[in-house]
């Protein structure tokens, strides 16, 4: 399966080097993934560890001071930032093609000799603390991490990428170095680049910059984790705010699973925009929620399948009621094929608009192969929704939406 412009190269050093080109704009976009380096390699006494990798890395390396780096980048009004998720940790990088070369080399440098100053380490810790700190004092988060807690006991995925307040309080620059020693090597680096860039120039501005990387003598450490299992429970935490909040999870599957195209394709009929099920039938014509979605994340491992609901706490008990129902229909009657075909066209439409610019084609085809799925899924996955039936739809919200964790933050009273 072929994609015009598109390049997969794999350098000496294991470097995998995906190049789009894309001559409509004088701009070069880079993402840069390493694998297994987000939230999902943490231990739990050092969640949060990426996160804060992320916050410091920029800050310093051997030759170049945190004001060095930011008055390079800001000079030419370039982007340069790094950003640790659940699957992945990465750096990004955007600029007018002449400036690429030059910014690829301050990138380079950041990520192969970074410092961690201890001031900079201590300083955005104390930043994550308030952060962690301002997550529990808004209800959608308080009820999400309950849900999370919830979903998975076991399992990184329960934590929130800023790690929690213990785990934060006790992370050390060592650690953080430990963390950098441990992904940042060349076998474990995807580099995607989209933008005014040819394949050969690609390769070769890589290589320059990379090529002389050597990879640690032992192999890079993957995560073997726990598969969570469906042991539904519910649970409420009180809070002084002036709206309930009413989470249904239920455990859906990983991206490689066959039936992940079509979780994907229930979620955006269930809860994507004013035209969904949940909006229309629970807030347009109940009057019940302030805010209503429903959203399945695209994960390495099993992800979370979740409708929820912002609604007057006197409603807390019909909302619950509400959402239950409209998830538990989908399981028992196959929606109309004109029902599935306007979801169809809404997640097919929605996911093309979000390749529009260098930024989004170089982070998607990076994400893809990052993922383990390769290139090749950004067009294998649009091939799937068309021929999902209604009986297949039916058939995976059965196996999947029938038992809910329920996560509930309401005021008291």
């Amino acid at each position: 399966m072929t994609i015009p412009n598109l390049h997969r190269v794999v350098l000496e050093n294991g470097i995998t080097l995906i190049v789009v080109e894309n001559q409509a704009a004088d701009i070069i976009s880079g993402r840069f993934f390493l694998k297994n380096a987000g939230t999902i390699a943490e231990k739990p006494e050092q969640s949060g560890v990426a996160h804060l990798v992320s916050a410091v890395i920029t800050k310093g390396t051997e030759h170049l001071s945190a004001l060095d780096i930011a008055e390079q980048i800001e000079s030419i009004g370039a982007g340069l930032g790094a950003d640790a998720s659940t699957d992945y940790f990465s750096l990004s990088l955007k600029t007018v093609s002449p400036d690429f070369p030059e910014m690829l080399k301050l990138l380079g440098e950041i990520m192969r000799s970074p410092v961690f100053p201890e001031s900079e380490v201590e300083l955005e810790r104390k930043l994550t603390l308030q952060g962690i700190r301002s997550q529990k004092e808004q209800p959608f988060n308080v009820a999400f991490n309950q849900l999370r807690q919830q979903m998975y006991p076991q399992h990184p995925y329960g934590i929130s990428v800023l790690g929690t307040e213990t785990s934060v309080e006790n992370l050390t620059r060592q650690d953080l170095q430990q963390f950098h020693q441990t992904y940042f090597r060349p076998d474990n680096l995807i580099i995607s680049l989209s933008g005014r860039i040819t394949k050969e120039q690609g390769v070769n501005l890589i290589s320059e910059v990379f090529g002389d990387w050597e990879n640690p003598d032992q192999p890079c450490p993957h995560s073997h984790l726990t598969i969570p299992t469906v042991n539904p429970s519910q649970a409420e935490i009180i809070q002084d705010t002036q709206q309930s909040i009413v989470m249904l999870g239920y455990l859906g599957t990983d991206v490689k699973n066959d039936d992940y195209p079509i979780l994907k394709l229930l979620s955006t009929y269930l809860g994507n925009g004013l035209s969904s099920r949940l909006f229309v039938e629970l807030r347009e014509k109940r009057g019940l929620a302030y805010d209503v979605s429903a959203f399945f994340p695209t994960r390495l491992e099993t992800a979370p399948f979740i409708t929820y609901m912002g609604t007057a706490p006197a409603n807390t008990d019909i909302a619950i009621e509400g959402l239950s129902t409209e998830v538990e229909r989908i399981t028992k009657e196959t929606l109309t094929e004109e029902e599935l075909q306007g979801a169809k066209n809404k997640l097919l439409g929605q996911y093309a608009l979000g390749k529009q610019t260098n930024g989004e084609i170089a982070q998607t085809f990076g994400w893809y192969e990052t993922l383990g799925l390769g290139v090749e899924f950004d067009q294998t996955f649009q091939a799937a929704i068309p021929p999902i039936t209604p009986a297949m739809a039916q058939e995976v919200a059965s196996k999947y939406l029938s038992h809910p964790y329920i996560s509930i933050v309401k005021p008291e009273g």
